[in-house]
């Protein structure tokens, strides 16, 4: 660590002690340039960029930085929300086998944002924090983005949950720019709108949609049936050609279906979101989806959870138009594999070229620092494709 950052650190803890607060400045290296970014929420901050300290206040935006720094995606990482590990720990283990160091990268709980806390944050010196847009309400409530003003560390959001078709162009641009790799970026978006196209088009022919039920963390939790509304993954459902069942009845992204409504509604299809999710709860019956994820296993346990009462009668069951589909898609810009995958079970016939998994494969050959492992969805028939 050179001089100048140890004194800077040292500085700021020490006020920070003392309850002290203030703004930073000084001169940007050469080889950077200060840049004004429009957020996702409608802000104008100013960063110097390429940004060296970037903090992640969450966990899953490493799978941004892994497509758009492959080569070295974590060395300017100084800190994350552990939920990259406990929300996807067979993604996690696939990165720290590529990338062993990223064991010593500081992390905090991501159960509530406010575990940041500004101090922590502070303490990591970041250039950059860079935040989900559903964290933003937190972030003012708490003080820290007050705090995080005061010391002149500026906070961008970006947002891969609430609108994933909406926003992720511009938080795959943004992120771009901050980290240096604008062109990068423009590749990715371009693939991406590729096979977002390879869904959209063949469906403006498409009258029928068949209705979709699709829980959320099905096994994670005792409570059924958490679901989506219009956004996320109600938003994809309705990309790939279905009829999404909880945006006729709920108001926001997220929320919960009674039993008795499922079963009043019964739907064409069910799906089911799952990721290893052993850290969060050893003992649930969550279908473990992610690289190198058990087919088998992952069969039984969704059978097992078609078995509660809100779907053991559906039509869908006794169809096997049962599905289950990686979780962490929700929350990262690959969620266009998802939508191919759900476009093919809604309608088969129509995507029956349609290689969701290859395409998954070329996203990682041509994008990402890892090997591309199947697991990332099944059927109760058995099928993995």
């Amino acid at each position: 660590m050179n001089n100048s950052l140890s004194s800077r650190r040292n500085v700021l803890r020490g006020l920070l002690s003392a309850g002290v607060v203030f703004a930073t400045c000084g001169p940007a290296a050469a080889s950077r340039s200060s840049l004004v970014i429009e957020d996702i929420a409608g802000r104008s901050v100013r960063v110097d960029t390429p940004v060296r300290r970037i903090l992640l206040g969450d966990g899953p935006l490493a799978y941004v930085v892994a497509l758009l720094r492959p080569n070295d995606p974590f060395s300017n990482v100084v800190g994350w929300g552990d939920n990259f590990r406990a929300a996807d720990l067979d993604g996690y283990q696939a990165y720290l086998r590529r990338f062993p160091e990223i064991s010593r990268i500081p992390s905090f709980p991501s159960t509530t944002l406010d575990s940041i806390g500004s101090e922590l944050a502070i303490s990591l010196e970041p250039d950059v924090v860079v935040m989900n847009l559903s964290s933003k309400p937190a972030a003012e409530s708490s003080g820290l983005m007050a705090r995080l003003a005061q010391v002149g560390i500026p906070v961008v959001f970006v947002d891969f949950r609430t609108r994933m078709f909406g926003n992720t162009t511009r938080s795959i641009e943004i992120l771009g720019a901050l980290l240096g790799r604008p062109d990068r970026a423009a590749a990715f978006l371009a693939f991406r709108q590729q096979q977002i196209e390879r869904v959209t088009q063949p469906l403006e022919s498409v009258r029928s949609r068949p209705s979709v039920m699709i829980e959320r963390a099905a096994g994670l939790y005792e409570d059924c049936c958490l679901t989506y509304g219009d956004g996320n993954f109600g938003e994809l459902v309705a990309a790939a050609g279905g009829d999404n069942l909880g945006s006729s009845f709920l108001h926001g992204t997220f929320g919960t279906l009674h039993p008795e409504q499922v079963i009043a509604s019964d739907p064409d299809v069910v799906i089911v979101t799952g990721a290893n999710w052993s850290l969060y709860s050893p003992t649930g019956d969550w279908v473990n989806l992610g690289p190198g994820a058990d087919p088998a296993e992952g069969q039984a346990r969704l059978g097992r959870l078609m078995r509660r009462p809100a779907y053991r009668t559906l039509r869908a069951i006794k169809a096997r138009q049962v599905h289950a589909i990686w979780h962490p898609f929700y929350d990262n810009p690959y969620y266009f594999i998802a939508l191919q995958q759900v476009a093919k079970w809604l309608h088969p016939e129509l995507f029956a070229s349609l290689d969701p998994d290859a395409t998954f494969r070329e996203l990682h050959a041509r994008f990402l620092p890892v090997p591309y492992q199947p697991g990332y969805w099944l059927s109760l028939d058995g099928a993995c494709a």
